[in-house]
């Protein structure tokens, strides 16, 4: 595994800039996911590594080795796709085993043996080896999927979304199955995806991309707590942050402020202003509640047997808020 850095990476598409000044570093073995919106530049990073786009500006570098003038495959980078990419007529092995017989890798077949046995035992398919990929679930495609970047044994792995087109359920159980994959290799990856719940349940590190920039970089934890922004706070969390006029709670806003940012546990029940209730949606495990706030819609979260219904008036005040000036930029 090795590390990778970006310096002052920049690409455009005609007019359209990407990536702009991009500053990245991804740690030997870290798990480092890229979160942002369609068009946030997440899979042009992604391609700009793996040296599928030429950069316009900036260097690259793979374990303190500029790459920048090197063809994909000296990179020594594998990539898995949001779409399967199978071929339909081998079988599992076989699709598992096509990388390594690559003239470049020239791998010996023995070793190709051991190598699709040991990442089918990870991917927990060994059973399914002998099928042919169109007689796969999607889950068990995208797994092989998967797998056929793990034999490679890469510098990095690169994953451009790859749960997005699974139902929730096996999206939930790969979640689980890449960070264990991550923690027993060792291995570096560098994930994009606009799910903020895989950002938050699989990343050692979260990049927080803004039409092109690199607006923050940190732990899951530290940027839930932490935004530098009203944009990157309604990144991560769910329900969102609630982003609302200052003044409303006659709370004490420091100077320069005209938002508050209110996540839903940070809206205290037990006192302050009035509120009606104007949804309760119950989920088991939580419940949450809508509110109609002098005009102003907000989310927090209750009991999850609470016996509040629609209609009814409470009382919220806030508890360790988050503010932001007219840019949108966080104020201490």
């Amino acid at each position: 595994m090795a590390e990778v850095v970006l310096s002052g990476v920049s690409k455009a598409f005609r007019k359209t800039e990407a990536i702009i000044d991009m500053d990245l570093t991804v740690p030997d073995g870290a798990f480092v996911v890229l979160l942002g919106p369609t068009g946030a530049g997440k899979t042009t990073t992604l391609r700009l590594i793996a040296g599928l786009e030429k950069a316009d500006a900036g260097t690259i570098q793979i374990a303190g080795r500029d790459v920048s003038v090197e063809t994909p495959a000296q990179r020594d980078v594998a990539m898995v796709f949001q779409q399967y990419s199978l071929y339909p007529h081998m079988s599992v092995r076989d699709n598992l085993a096509f990388p390594l017989r690559s003239p470049i890798l020239k791998t010996p077949e023995d070793e190709i043996a051991e190598k699709v046995a040991k990442v089918a035992e990870v991917l927990h398919i060994p059973h399914k080896l002998d099928n042919k990929a169109t007689e796969l679930s999607g889950g068990e495609m995208q797994r092989v999927s998967i797998g056929r970047a793990l034999v490679r044994d890469p510098a990095i792995y690169l994953m451009d979304e790859p749960l997005s087109s699974l139902d929730a359920k096996l999206r939930a159980d790969l979640r689980v199955e890449l960070k264990r994959i991550h923690a027993e290799l060792n291995a570096t990856l560098l994930y994009v995806t606009h799910d903020q719940i895989e950002a938050m349940t699989m990343a050692t590190h979260v990049g927080v991309l803004d039409e092109g920039r690199l607006v923050q970089f940190g732990t899951p934890r530290e940027i839930y707590e932490n935004p530098t922004s009203a944009y990157v706070a309604a990144r991560l969390g769910q329900p969102r942050i609630n982003l609302l006029p200052t003044g409303l709670f006659d709370e004490d806003a420091p100077q320069g402020a005209t938002q508050i940012g209110l996540r839903p546990e940070h809206i205290a029940l037990d006192g302050g202003a009035p509120a009606q209730v104007t949804r309760v949606e119950r989920l088991g495990d939580q419940t949450r509640l809508h509110l109609k706030f002098k005009d102003h819609d907000v989310i927090t979260l209750t009991d999850p047997h609470t016996p509040l219904n629609t209609g009814e008036t409470i009382h919220i005040a806030p508890r360790n808020p988050l503010f932001f000036n007219a840019n949108g930029a966080r104020v201490a």
